[in-house]
């Protein structure tokens, strides 16, 4: 049996509702004994905030000024089949540690590298209408190159009666069975109309305005993204 090693990332300090989600999600996980999880909580870990200097962009991610655990973290991502992006909802956002965490790996969005990995979220809230963060994640993670699975929505209200503890358990459990689904799928799924133009549009533009001392262009052409159909051979 081939394990899958699946890293949720969470973006809470306090170890209550949101871990406490996550940790019900990767039990239904590891009950198919084929997968091993991780939790990693982002606030355990140096993460300084972007400083907009662009030279990830421009020069590699390298060459980033700031010296934190930002790489470390890259790491566990491309180790994983899977992973789990994991919020509270702060301000009708993501919190302040996973923006921050986010905007780090923003180059990712000009040079993805995650294809053929599973993505999902887990997003609790204190109000029940809620939905546009974890839209926001998946098409960060989608950006990023992983095959998205829609996420989960879990309102913590305080204290929880029963019946609500039984609909998030079943909630959860139906989540997992989809993400668990993604990560035995073999191949890449076929990009959205909007990730195809995203991809044309990136590359002319990288085409019209860089050259070879560029980071991106010299990515985009190591991989021959400017000659291909998309990233990955796909029926379009």
């Amino acid at each position: 049996m081939t394990m899958k090693r699946v890293t949720a990332f969470v973006g809470s300090a306090r170890k209550k509702h949101t871990y406490d989600a996550v940790r019900r999600f990767l039990d239904n996980l590891e009950a198919r004994s084929d997968v091993e999880t991780e939790i990693v909580i982002l606030s355990d870990h140096r993460i300084e905030a972007c400083r907009g200097c662009k030279l990830c962009f421009e020069m590699g991610e390298d060459a980033c000024p700031l010296r934190d655990d930002r790489e470390a973290l890259v790491e566990k991502m491309l180790a994983s089949d899977g992973v789990v992006f994991a919020t509270p909802s702060y301000m009708f956002q993501v919190s302040g540690t996973m923006k921050t965490f986010i905007d780090r790996l923003s180059y990712l969005g000009h040079r993805p590298r995650f294809f053929g990995k599973a993505f999902t979220n887990i997003v609790t809230q204190g109000l029940p209408f809620e939905s546009k963060i974890g839209k926001y994640l998946n098409l960060v993670g989608s950006c990023w190159g992983f095959n998205t699975v829609a996420g989960s929505r879990v309102t913590a209200l305080e204290p929880m009666t029963p019946k609500e503890e039984a609909k998030v358990a079943q909630m959860l459990a139906s989540h997992s069975s989809r993400f668990h689904k993604m990560l035995l799928r073999k191949g890449n799924p076929s990009p959205s109309l909007m990730m195809l133009m995203g991809f044309r549009i990136g590359r002319t533009t990288m085409k019209l305005e860089l050259d070879e001392r560029s980071c991106d262009y010299r990515y985009f052409a190591e991989r021959g993204w400017f000659d291909s159909e998309y990233y990955y051979p796909t029926r379009l």
